[in-house]
């Protein structure tokens, strides 16, 4: 059925003012599922409703629940861009794609207003006075830079008010982690050099402070004084240890940001490399909600706004990987947030910083791999998933054991089906199954059809081995087991078609009370229940829905990757049919002796080809011949 705008919502976008500001989308219970900015709302908004075929299935679904439209104008473009990324923030809106783990990145400060300067940490950057040096991607990373720098620099930090005059020093002056201005060790002045190398070294110049020390180690060393040496010696290593952590890339580059996204399905990671002073100083990595259906560039625009809302040092320039729709925009808030200094984003095609980008994303794609793996290895997450789906499809237990099946097939042929096992969450890979579909290869591609075969053979097997006694060999698995136990839910990758064939299977066996069954629609991700015209849609970011995807997409790669297999089997098969002499046990044969592979066999010499059973030479000849 064709969507129908409401009328009410009709003469909302009748009466939608020529000026920039912000929309919000609300359903019938009058939550904000959607936040949107327009340099012209009058022709943003009517863009939702019209009768495009481009829109995504996200837009589709979000558009089916608008209620109502809220807008708020603006006086310029940056101001909706600004009040965009708050109301986000504020409401999280269901649809709208959102940035996980919102933190503030902790800073080096360095009270440089004081006569005698600290240096410190902190996650919040305030215009009085003090020099900043940062961002860095964890705490545990400034303070291993402190403790380094300590030794080299020994600032202050006590809370002493500095008079030169004190009759003693603290415990840090007797074990070299102070310079003891309190007891006039080192006067105002000398004090505050030591503490500009000190930036001079967390601002990537550390090349002069190097060269200064090596030269007063090389004096003392030639005037015998051997103790002072060695203290300059361990300052140079300290100050080496810091500089060499920072990679060079390039000393025409100083304050950049280099951004890129790797994403699957489920999961989208923003990788961001930070350079200063031409040095790239730390990395961070952020994951994004809701991107489904979106583009990179949409992506990353709506990162951008969300990622530097909350981040206090702005790069000179950030580096992306795409162009992005409202760049201009950000440009001119970033600048606004820059005290007026010009920001600038750019998207390289070629040079030093189309490498960074490709840094950028090699990183990403680890970190989303990485991702993936720890889910995989948390144990509470899957109890977590399968309590969920448990509650979500009313299941009688937890769904300890769940099989998933799926058809895969290429204009009728070579038709196979997958049964993929996941077992307290994660896959069993032991028990994965194919079944090569039979009753429908030469009648056009039928799914229902096939799905029907697949899983008569498997409760067959169920049938023929469930009263039967498990047969132990020692050193060796039953590997009957696998047929013999039955699921505590049988996923269908499909709607509610191959949910019945699956139901009507089940109903045969008389297991429709043992064998809870679903389907699982790949558009809108919703599941299907026998009985049940509503779909049950699981929360967005729950632990049971990612389960679900991850056991469909796993069945999904292993009927690919078995349909192909076998499709490649069936070409090596034909080409050997047509080389006279060879046939049914002949065929075998080679495909046996060169691992199955059509160019193992073209490459091969006629001798090799002829070490073959049942290969004489002529024969060999009559192959090279014809393949």
């Amino acid at each position: 059925m064709a969507y129908e705008t409401p009328d009410h919502i009709r003469q909302i976008l009748r009466t939608l003012p020529t000026k920039p500001g912000c929309y919000l989308m609300k359903d019938s219970a009058g939550h904000i599922i959607y936040v949107g900015k327009a340099k012209v709302l009058k022709n943003r908004v009517p863009n939702y409703f019209t009768q495009h075929a481009d829109h995504t299935p996200k837009t589709l679904k979000m558009r089916s629940l608008v209620a109502d439209i809220e807008i708020i104008v603006t006086e310029t473009e940056v101001q909706a861009l600004i009040l965009e990324e708050t109301l986000i923030k504020q409401h999280q809106p269901r649809y709208n794609i959102l940035l996980k783990d919102d933190k503030r990145y902790p800073y080096i400060r360095v009270t440089w207003q004081n006569p005698f300067p600290k240096v410190e940490t902190t996650r919040r950057v305030v215009k009085d006075g003090s020099r900043y040096f940062g961002p860095y991607a964890a705490m545990w990373a400034v303070q291993n830079t402190l403790r380094v720098l300590r030794k080299a620099f020994p600032y202050l930090t006590c809370d002493r008010t500095i008079t030169g005059n004190d009759e003693r020093a603290c415990l840090f002056w007797d074990i070299g982690l102070c310079s003891a201005p309190c007891i006039g060790k080192v006067n105002q002045e000398e004090y505050r050099a030591m503490i500009a190398e000190l930036m001079d070294v967390l601002s990537g110049k550390s090349d002069g402070v190097l060269g200064r020390l090596t030269k007063a180690m090389d004096a003392a060393s030639e005037a015998l004084q051997f103790e002072r040496a060695a203290v300059l010696r361990d300052q140079i290593k300290a100050i080496e240890y810091i500089t060499q952590r920072h990679r060079a890339v390039s000393p025409q580059m100083t304050d950049h940001d280099v951004i890129a996204i790797a994403r699957d399905d489920k999961t989208a990671v923003v990788q961001i490399l930070f350079i200063r002073n031409g040095k790239l100083i730390g990395s961070d990595h952020r994951s994004l909600e809701h991107f489904e259906d979106e583009s990179d560039s949409e992506v990353l625009e709506q990162f951008l706004t969300q990622f530097y809302s909350s981040t206090q040092e702005i790069p000179r320039e950030i580096i992306l990987p795409d162009e992005v729709e409202e760049a201009r925009i950000i440009e001119r808030w970033l600048s606004d947030k820059r005290s007026g200094a010009k920001v600038q984003i750019t998207v390289p095609k070629r040079g030093n910083k189309i490498d960074l980008i490709g840094m950028a994303r090699e990183n990403a794609s680890e970190a989303l791999r990485m991702m993936k793996a720890q889910w995989e290895a948390d144990t509470t997450k899957h109890e977590q998933a399968m309590a969920e789906l448990q509650e979500a499809l009313n299941l009688p237990n937890p769904p300890n054991r769940i099989e998933c099946y799926d058809i895969s097939t290429t204009q009728g042929t070579a038709i196979v089906a997958s049964r993929v096992v996941f077992v307290q969450g994660t896959s069993a890979k032991g028990e994965y199954r194919r079944f090569n579909i039979r009753t429908v290869e030469h009648a056009g591609s039928d799914d229902y059809q096939s799905m029907r075969e697949a899983l008569t053979r498997r409760f067959s097997r169920w049938q023929t081995l469930k009263d039967e006694p498990p047969v132990h060999v020692p050193g060796k698995e039953d590997r009957d087991a696998t047929w013999r136990t039955l699921p505590d839910l049988l996923l269908i990758d499909g709607g509610k078609g191959q949910l019945g064939v699956a139901y009507e299977v089940l109903s045969a066996f008389d297991l429709l009370d043992k064998v809870p069954v679903a389907s699982l629609a790949k558009q809108f991700e919703e599941i299907y229940l026998p009985g049940k015209p509503i779909p049950v849609i699981l929360p967005r970011q729950s632990q049971a829905l990612y389960l679900v995807q991850r056991i469909r997409d796993e069945a999904h790669r292993f009927a690919i990757t078995n349909h192909r297999n076998r499709r490649d089997k069936a070409g090596m098969a034909s080409l050997l049919d047509g080389v006279p002499g060879i046939g049914p046990n002949k065929r075998k044969a080679l495909l046996a002796a060169f691992g199955n592979s059509i160019s193992a066999i073209r490459s091969a010499s006629i001798e090799e080809l002829a070490a073959v059973k049942g290969i004489n030479k002529k024969l060999a000849e009559q192959i090279k011949a014809v393949l």
